[in-house]
C-alpha cells in the first residue's frame, strides 16, 4: 500500500508525528529501529513545558506508571565554570524513557498508527510523487512524505546531505551509594576540567546516575574519575556497586542554532533538525517540532511550498527560544561562551 506518511523512530518526535497524523486521518507507518520499550540513554526529565504538550497534545496528564523515584523533580542546579551555583526552581516529573517513550507510542497506536518495531530503515530513496523506505528483514514501504525522527544517531539525514555529523558523546553509570545532595534536583556541572562539555548527576530509583559529555572520546576515563573525585570532596559521594555503563551520541549545537528542516519530500523532527535545549533537554522540543512538521503534512498535504513554509513558520518561536536559552548558558559558562 502506499501510505501517506511514513514516520521513522518512536521517539517522543515520532510517537508525536504519528499520533497527528493518525488523528487527522492520514495513513501513517511508525517505524522504530528497536524493539519497544525502546531504551534511550538520557536524564529523563520532563521539565513544566513538557508536561503541558502531553497534556496539550495527548489529551491526558504523564500517568505515574512511567516515573521512577522520586517522581517529583524540583529543577535543575548548574554550576559554572566558576563554581557558582545557579538554581532553576520548578515542578517536573523523573521518568524512565523507556516506559515514557512506549506510552506515547501506544498512544499514536490507539489513534489508528500503524507501528513496526525492531525494524532499521536502511535507506529512503525520493522520486516525483514519493518516497521509497527501505526496511532491513522486510519489503520496501511507500509514503508520500517521510517524517525522520530518528535523533542525531540516526544514518538517514547523513545519506541524504552527505554531511559528516558533528557529535558531543555522552558517558553515563548507574550506581548504589549515597551522597550529599537533594535527589529531587537535576545537577549540572559546567567546569571545563571535569568535562569537555557538562558533567551530571541525578537519581533515579534510589540509583546514583552519573556522567560526563565529550568531543573526543579518547578522554572519556579521564573526565569520568575526574568528576568522581570531585563529587567525592565537594558532595560526599559513595558510591557501592556499578549497575551498569552506557554511551550515547547528541548533537553538537552551534551558534545560531541553525535548524535543517529537510529535503524535498522528507522533513526533519527533533534532534534530527538540530532542535535541542541545553544540557540535553531534548524532550519537549521533540515533541513541539514533531507536532507541527504533521500539522504540516496534514493540512497541506498536496503542497510541499506549502508545508515548509508551514512547518518553519509555527518552530520560530520553538529556535527563538532555543537561542535565548543557549545564550544563557553562554552568558553563565565560558565553556559555552560561543553560544552567547
Amino acid at each position: 500500500m502506499m501510505y501517506d506518511v511514513i514516520v521513522i523512530g518512536a521517539g517522543p518526535a515520532g510517537s508525536t508525528a504519528a499520533k497527528v497524523l493518525a488523528e487527522a486521518g492520514r495513513q501513517v507507518l511508525l517505524v522504530e529501529k528497536f524493539k519497544i520499550p525502546r531504551y534511550k540513554s538520557c536524564s529523563g526529565i520532563l521539565i513544566q513545558k513538557t508536561m503541558g504538550l502531553v497534556e496539550r497534545y495527548f489529551g491526558e496528564q504523564v500517568p505515574a506508571s512511567v516515573t521512577c523515584t522520586p517522581a517529583d523533580n524540583r529543577g535543575m542546579i548548574f554550576t559554572n565554570d566558576r563554581g557558582k551555583e545557579y538554581r532553576f526552581e520548578q515542578d517536573g516529573l523523573n521518568v524512565w524513557r523507556s516506559t515514557f517513550d512506549a506510552w506515547l507510542t501506544k498512544k499514536a497506536q490507539a489513534h489508528g498508527a500503524q507501528v513496526c518495531d525492531d525494524t532499521i530503515v536502511l535507506a529512503c530513496e525520493q522520486e516525483e510523487h514519493c518516497v521509497t523506505v527501505k526496511l532491513r528483514g522486510r519489503r520496501a514501504e511507500q509514503a508520500r512524505y517521510v517524517i525522520d525522527c530518528e535523533g542525531v544517531a540516526g544514518t538517514l539525514k547523513y545519506q541524504i546531505w552527505k554531511a559528516s555529523p558533528s557529535f558531543i558523546t555522552t558517558y553515563q553509570t548507574f550506581h548504589q551509594g549515597t551522597a550529599d545532595l537533594d535527589p529531587h534536583y537535576f545537577y549540572a556541572y559546567l567546569q571545563p576540567e571535569l568535562s569537555e562539555y557538562d558533567a551530571w548527576f541525578n537519581v533515579k530509583d534510589d540509583r546514583i546516575v552519573l556522567g560526563v559529555a565529550v568531543k573526543d572520546t579518547g578522554r572519556i576515563s579521564y573526565y569520568y574519575h575526574r568528576f568522581l573525585t570531585y563529587m567525592e570532596q565537594q558532595h560526599g559521594l559513595r558510591l557501592d556497586q556499578q549497575l551498569k555503563s552506557e554511551k550515547w551520541l547528541m548533537p553538537q549545537i552551534r551558534p545560531g542554532c541553525q535548524i535543517d528542516y529537510g529535503m524535498n519530500r522528507i522533513l526533519f523532527a527533533g534532534e534530527a533538525a538540530g532542535f535541542l535545549n541545553p544540557m540535553g533537554e531534548g524532550i519537549s522540543a521533540a515533541m513541539e517540532s514533531g507536532y507541527h512538521a504533521a500539522c504540516a503534512a496534514a493540512r497541506y498535504f498536496g503542497s510541499l511550498e506549502r508545508i515548509y513554509a508551514y512547518y518553519r513558520r509555527e518552530t520560530e518561536a520553538m529556535q527563538s527560544y532555543m537561542q535565548r536559552q543557549w545564550s544563557l548558558v553562554g552568558a553563565m559558562a565560558g565553556t559555552f561562551r560561543e553560544m552567547e
